[in-house]
């Protein structure tokens, strides 16, 4: 097996220099590139065990998302173990299921298991980060903010989003445009409900909004129960913007089965659909840029865990013009409050 001398002289640097790579602590990027192809070449693996008694932590970090089964998410989790990757980091993926309880129970794991850090895609706006916070491990919010947690967090513009989608199928001749949206304790939810919201009340004076409003749990089921009820309201919509991209699918499979398909139904989803039930061109899709999200959130808690020490900020990707959005999308930071 290599040793830590073999790879300071492969890659023309000290041995202290190797040994502060793999323990998390400030070195040139070049320098850790150098360092880590050379471990690779060499097949060189640092005693994780030991370090991580004697730091009290590791080079290991949790990904906690809200459901596992959604594309966006797996997307989301190939940008943060990428980023992970590079810096020498290992990830290990929980899938709350929305669920604060089992949340809780991962939070608590990754302190008991000296985990680096954690990036955490919050069940509600509530989340109980405490276990992590009093142990002084760092915590990136992605997706989902903690408005009344001292963290990182790194969101999309969700309220320009609902507005760009519902102006959407306004400007494509819908009079009546419904949003399902999800649960009401997640963030996302009501920043996405909120911009629809400012248009349907510009663009259909007079329409109670909230008779065109449905909250459900951001599954395709969800979105289908959701799609039959504001078909059976007295006045039905003839358009809907969807809060993510399963309800989409939900929705699109209940307008199938009762021949109403796009264009003649307006249809607006909030995140690339995995596959498309009916004709894709009468749906109009916002595209979120998940795995920047991920690769962005994962290059912040590297930060925190080598001691950056600047503000808590959020970093809000605006663009989500482009699909995959490894490149597209530019980050404007703010401070959090």
């Amino acid at each position: 097996m290599a040793t830590i001398y073999e790879v300071a002289a492969l890659a023309g640097v000290s041995p202290a220099t190797v040994s502060r790579v793999f323990n998390g602590s400030n070195v040139s990027r070049e320098r850790t590139r150098l360092v880590l192809r050379a471990a690779e070449q060499l097949g060189y693996s640092p005693n994780r065990t030991a370090r991580a008694l004697r730091m009290q932590t590791s080079t290991v970090i949790a990904l906690i998302v809200a459901d596992i089964e959604n594309p966006f998410f797996t997307a989301l989790a190939r940008g943060v173990e990428d980023v992970a990757h590079g810096a020498g980091y290992s990830v290990v993926l929980c899938n709350s299921d929305e669920d604060p309880a089992r949340e809780g129970r991962y939070l608590t794991i990754a302190v008991s298991e000296h985990m680096a850090g954690v990036i955490l895609v919050p069940a509600g706006t509530d989340s109980d980060i405490s276990v992590l916070l009093e142990r002084g491990r760092p915590v990136v919010s992605v997706d989902r903010a903690l408005p009344r947690s001292p963290v990182d967090s790194v969101v999309v513009d969700n309220l320009a989003g609902g507005r760009e989608a519902t102006a959407r199928l306004y400007d494509r001749g819908a009079r009546r445009v419904a949003c399902i949206t999800g649960p009401r304790a997640a963030e996302t939810a009501e920043l996405r409900s909120a911009g629809w919201r400012e248009v349907f009340l510009r663009r259909s004076p007079g329409a109670d909004p909230d008779a065109y409003l449905v909250h459900a749990d951001y599954r395709v089921e969800g979105g289908r129960a959701a799609m039959a009820e504001l078909l059976g309201r007295a006045e039905p919509p003839d358009a809907v913007f969807v809060a993510n991209n399963l309800m989409a699918l939900g929705a699109l499979g209940e307008l199938g089965d009762r021949g109403v398909a796009p264009p003649g139904f307006g249809v607006a989803a909030y995140g690339d659909l995995p596959y498309f039930p009916l004709e894709p061109s009468g749906v109009e899709v916002i595209p979120l840029p998940a795995r920047l999200l991920g690769a962005t959130a994962a290059t912040v808690l590297l930060e925190r865990i080598q001691g950056g020490g600047q503000p808590h900020r959020t970093i809000v990707l605006r663009n989500v013009a482009d699909a995959d959005g490894v490149s597209a999308a530019r980050p404007a930071r703010r401070p959090t409050p």
